[in-house]
């Protein structure tokens, strides 16, 4: 008998009570969510059978949006308020944005996360993805009649502490409680360990749209733990494509492009990449908006050829993080494959080439992140089934430590440590007398502060004034099992104390959510009377076409004043229909079905007499 049942903080349920919960990949190219019935984990698909929803999304003027496949028709013509790739720009200031060419987006420089200026104003890449996530949250919705307890998200293992709270805050303006942040490459380890009950060291090589991570993992007796994770979080599948739109241009001896433009052949570049997975040569067509006409021919080896590099930038991460773990290839068991772009043939010959394996394959490399992120929110939610007694131990992807004298960098937390996890310090003053410290944080393995990541600043203040060297203060690092960190200051003698949850520069501030909250909240209204007004539409349309068949097959039942005056309730309708006024259109409805009415009961009469005409009643009884 179980004595007791362990959940997250606050998370607790009865026992036998399910609770709803979900595991969400938020790509930089596709988005999914799954979860888990029946013991197995599934993907919720659309209305249209889809998995997968394209990351993008379009603004309009009245503070409207479209999320996936009708977003991404759009990008061509209305490509600066469709915002794709959101994911590569979480946590980045601009500085930190490359291949800007590419986008034809306009870009704001302000202090904080990069901003993007479209025609329902501003917008950062957090506000974009939690439209992303708000979608799925409504497919979840539609498909079980119960309420959301809560979502794992997944996260590229480099991601940096910015880009994990820039996450976090779009699940919060989405909506979604986040039950934790998983990395990538171990939801995919969870996914293929569960399904295949495999024991040894794997490799987990994540390729997706816009981030590259290796994460080296050990599965034994139901224990998951990461040994080492390295990648870029500036490398993938959309470096792809550019460097095939780069192409497209020296090919064609291009000027410089409209954004219109720019993002057509984007758009080219990236279905001639995922074709020459499957065929051996493509042909790019294109015309302009300046009337030029693009007709070129790229084989696979071309374009194997021009991102040779970037492949070899990936193999580099791979060896590094293998020397991380202390591992050689040969102690490697399996690789498995992560993301969309793994797809592509040169790139798992190289990953074959290097490994001298064929990696495994058994599970759709865009889908098996999601699954293994479902199964990890089912237990967190309390749903463990007899015989889920697993271990999960991920790391963190990136040092954590303090500026010194000299800006220097002293690392607390070195790279790869197991989450969640408290490391300490002690410190002392500098000068006689000192009565304060300032505590600044970073993160990155540059033994400079100018080459690392801010991530926050305080100030011990009170401390007894000692000669320097005699005060004890002790900094605490605490990494919680997202990846967050909390920092904290003690002066031992005095026991003065001061501590900060750190939020990063490039995150939101907790003003700007509920800001941001507020405005979603408007939108919501604004989003109702747009669905009120698109049923009414509907309806009218409906009802404008059934009168008109009517009028057709059954108008001599009508004197020509009478068919007149249903005409004309039939052209207010119709006129209305390009109206915005829900209830107009509502009240047009309304007075063609009583102006119909007696039309309808003649109908009606003239159908019972054509049924029972020739029949005796014995024949209706």
């Amino acid at each position: 008998m179980a004595l007791l049942q362990i959940a997250e903080p606050g998370m607790s349920v009865a026992p036998h009570q399910f609770r709803l919960a979900v595991g969400i990949d938020l790509g930089t190219t596709h988005s999914l969510v799954a979860t888990v019935r029946n013991s197995i984990p599934e993907v919720l698909e659309d209305e249209q059978r889809r998995a997968l929803l394209p990351s993008v999304v379009r603004y309009f003027p009245d503070g409207r949006t479209e999320v996936g496949y009708l977003a991404r028709k759009a990008q061509n013509k209305d490509p600066k308020n469709t915002i794709a790739s959101a994911k590569r720009l979480m946590g980045r200031c601009l500085k930190d944005v490359t291949n800007r060419e590419s986008m034809p987006y306009q870009f704001l420089d302000n202090p904080g996360m990069v901003r993007i200026e479209t025609v329902a104003g501003t917008k950062s890449p957090v506000e974009v993805s939690a439209e992303i996530l708000g979608a799925l949250k409504q497919r979840v919705e539609e498909a079980f009649d119960e309420p959301l307890a809560g979502a794992v998200i997944t996260v590229p293992a480099y991601f940096d502490d910015a880009q994990r709270q820039a996450t976090k805050d779009a699940a919060k303006l989405a909506g979604i409680h986040v039950l934790r942040l998983l990395s990538e490459p171990t939801a995919a380890a969870i996914a293929y360990g569960l399904d295949n009950a495999p024991e040894g060291v794997y490799a987990a090589y994540d390729l997706g749209g816009g981030t590259f991570d290796i994460s080296i993992l050990k599965l034994n007796k139901g224990v998951f733990e990461v040994l080492a994770t390295g990648g870029d979080s500036e490398l993938g599948g959309d470096d792809f494509d550019h460097r095939i739109f780069c192409w497209i241009i020296e090919e064609a001896r291009l000027k410089p492009l409209s954004a219109e433009d720019t993002q057509l052949l984007m758009t080219k570049a990236r279905e001639a990449k995922e074709r020459l997975s499957v065929r051996a040569r493509v042909t790019i067509n294109a015309l302009l908006s300046s009337g030029e006409k693009i007709n070129l021919e790229l084989t696979a080896r071309a374009f194997e050829q021009m991102t040779h590099h970037l492949v070899c930038k990936t193999m580099q991460q791979v060896k590094k993080t293998m020397r991380d773990a202390g591992l050689a290839v040969g102690d490697i068991t399996g690789v498995i494959l992560i993301g969309g772009a793994t797809r592509m043939p040169h790139v798992r010959r190289q990953i074959q080439k290097l490994f001298g394996k064929k990696p495994h394959a058994t599970l759709d490399p865009e889908k098996v992140v999601a699954l293994g992120a479902a199964t990890q929110a089912n237990l967190l939610a309390g749903n463990r089934a007899p015989g889920d007694d697993w271990l999960l131990l991920d790391v963190i992807p990136l040092s954590l430590g303090i500026e010194t004298m000299g800006g220097l960098v002293e690392k607390i937390i070195p790279r790869n440590s197991t989450i969640p996890c408290t490391y300490a310090q002690e410190f002392t003053t500098f000068k006689d007398g000192q009565t304060a410290l300032a505590v600044h944080v970073l993160q990155g393995e540059r033994e400079l502060v100018s080459d690392c990541r801010s991530l926050a600043r305080f100030e011990l203040r009170g401390i007894p004034p000692m000669a320097a060297g005699i005060p004890r203060i002790r900094i605490t690092f605490q990494v919680d099992a997202d990846g967050l960190l909390s920092v904290s200051a003690r002066e031992i003698h005095s026991g003065t104390e001061a501590s900060v949850a750190v939020k990063p520069s490039y995150g939101l501030t907790d003003t700007e959510i509920a800001k941001m909250l507020e405005e979603s909240g408007k939108s919501a209204e604004t989003d109702m009377q747009q669905r009120a007004l698109r049923e009414e539409q509907v309806e009218a349309e409906r009802t404008i076409r059934a009168t008109e068949a009517a009028l057709g097959t059954d108008g001599d039942l009508l004197n020509e004043t009478e068919r007149t005056a249903i005409e004309a309730l039939v052209d207010v309708t119709r006129k209305l229909l390009k109206d915005d006024s829900a209830s107009a259109i509502h009240a047009a409805i309304e007075a063609l079905s009583k102006g119909t009415e007696t039309f309808a009961a003649r109908r009606m009469n003239r159908s019972i007499k054509k049924a029972l005409a020739g029949k005796s009643v014995k024949d209706v009884i």
